[in-house]
C-alpha cells in the first residue's frame, strides 16, 4: 500500500473511532430540578409552625404573611390562612399588653428616714417637655398619696379645687390641693378611692390648669398598672 492510500485509510479510521467515541460517551445527567414553589413554601410553613407551638406570635405572624404573599394559591398558604388571622390578632393584643404595662414604672427607695414605694407614668398628652408625672407613693412614716408632678411653675389650685376626671369616658370629680412646701405638684385628696378607679380603668385623663399653658387635660394610659408591683410599705415604727 503506497503512503498515499495509507493516509488515507488512517484518516477515514480516525474519523470513524472519534465517532464511536462520541457516541459511546455517556451523556450528563440532567440539572437537578430547582425545588417548586410549594415544595419552598412547605418548608417554610413547618418553620411556621414550630413558631407557633412555641407561641412566638409576632415571628410567627410575619412569616406566615411572607408565606402567604410569596407563594398564593399554595397548600402552605392555603393551610397558614386558617391560622393567620386569629395569630395576628393576638400578637397585636400582646404586643398593645407590653406597650402599656412598659409606661409604668416602680421604685422601692430609702426616702428621708424611711423607705418609700412609687408607681408613675408619664402622661401621653401633653408629651415632650409638657408631659406631666402621675405618681402613686407610699412612704413607711408618710403613708399613701397620689399626685401629679409637672416642671416648670406648677399647677394653679385655690384651698381644695375641683379636678374634673374621667376613667374610660366616665366622669368623675376629684378634689386636689397643692403641697405647702412648694414643688410643682397637685396632690389629689381622696387617693383610696381615686387608685381603686385607676386600677380598672385603661385611660384616665384629669382637667388640671397649669401655670405654664393654663387649662389642660392631661392623658394617661393607665391599662398596664400592676398593683402587685406597688406593694403595701409596713409603717416605720415610732421610737
Amino acid at each position: 500500500m503506497n503512503r498515499s492510500r495509507y493516509a488515507a485509510v488512517s484518516l477515514v479510521l480516525g474519523l470513524a473511532l472519534a465517532g464511536c467515541s462520541q457516541q459511546d460517551t455517556p451523556t450528563s445527567a440532567p440539572a437537578a430540578q430547582a425545588p417548586s414553589k410549594a415544595d419552598e413554601a412547605a418548608k417554610k410553613l413547618a418553620t411556621y409552625q414550630q413558631l407557633v407551638s412555641m407561641h412566638n406570635d409576632t415571628l410567627a405572624v410575619s412569616l406566615g404573611k411572607e408565606i402567604v404573599d410569596k407563594y398564593p394559591g399554595t397548600p402552605a398558604a392555603v393551610e397558614i390562612q386558617k391560622t393567620l388571622p386569629a395569630l395576628e390578632a393576638s400578637a397585636t393584643a400582646t404586643a398593645e399588653k407590653s406597650r402599656l404595662e412598659n409606661l409604668w414604672q416602680y421604685q422601692t427607695a430609702p426616702m428621708q428616714g424611711g423607705t418609700q414605694n412609687t408607681a408613675t407614668i408619664y402622661s401621653s398628652q401633653p408629651s415632650g417637655e409638657d408631659r406631666v408625672r402621675l405618681v402613686l407613693r407610699r412612704h413607711t412614716a408618710w403613708g399613701q398619696s397620689a399626685f401629679l408632678f409637672g416642671s416648670g411653675k406648677g399647677f394653679q389650685c385655690a384651698g381644695d379645687c375641683s379636678i374634673a376626671a374621667t376613667f374610660d369616658g366616665k366622669p368623675k370629680t376629684l378634689k386636689g390641693y397643692l403641697p405647702p412646701t412648694g414643688e410643682p405638684a397637685i396632690f389629689i385628696k381622696d387617693d383610696p378611692a381615686f387608685i381603686a378607679a385607676l386600677q380598672k380603668a385603661r385611660r384616665v385623663t384629669l382637667d388640671v390648669v397649669l401655670k405654664s399653658r393654663g387649662k389642660t387635660t392631661l392623658v394617661f394610659e393607665t391599662g398596664g398598672y400592676d398593683p402587685a408591683k406597688w406593694p403595701t410599705l409596713a409603717k416605720s415604727k415610732k421610737k
